[in-house]
């Protein structure tokens, strides 16, 4: 699976810069042989249009369309991770699977947007239908 950052916040990239990856997984008792010392979340990225600018911001599409054509893959086999409303309305316009994240009881606006699905946890993903090209609901709870 191929991954961007596709965020129009101008503080981005500083944050992907300080999550550092080995700390995290030690902290969290992982183990991955790819993530070497010193490796942030930055780092693991194929791509980054984070803080770019856009000539129009979400709802539009562009930045993520940049970021799959970027990323060398189509709209079509794209599947976006948004926790705001434009965002979803952002992945539809750009003909993209939309998972909604609700972070502040906003689970109604993001399906209103029309997120394929809305999860209050990434946890709350089947890892088994995202890795056939789904998005579904898990049995992790």
């Amino acid at each position: 699976m191929r991954l961007a950052a596709a965020s129009s916040s101008k503080n981005a990239n500083a944050f992907l810069e300080r999550i550092k990856m080995d700390d995290f997984i030690e902290e969290e008792g992982l183990t991955y042989d790819f993530v070497k010392p010193g490796m942030t979340l930055i780092d693991m990225l194929d791509a980054n249009v984070s803080g770019r600018d856009f000539e129009q911001g979400k709802p539009h599409p562009k930045i993520f369309l940049t970021a799959a054509e970027e990323l060398g893959v189509s709209p079509e086999e794209s599947f976006v991770i948004e926790d705001a409303a434009n965002g979803v309305q952002a992945a539809k316009a750009g003909e993209m699977a939309a998972l909604g994240l609700a972070r502040a009881d906003d689970e109604q606006a993001l399906d209103e947007a029309g997120a394929d699905l809305v999860v209050t946890t990434l946890d709350d993903v089947s890892l088994e239908a995202l890795n056939e090209g789904r998005l579904e609901r898990g049995n992790s709870r």
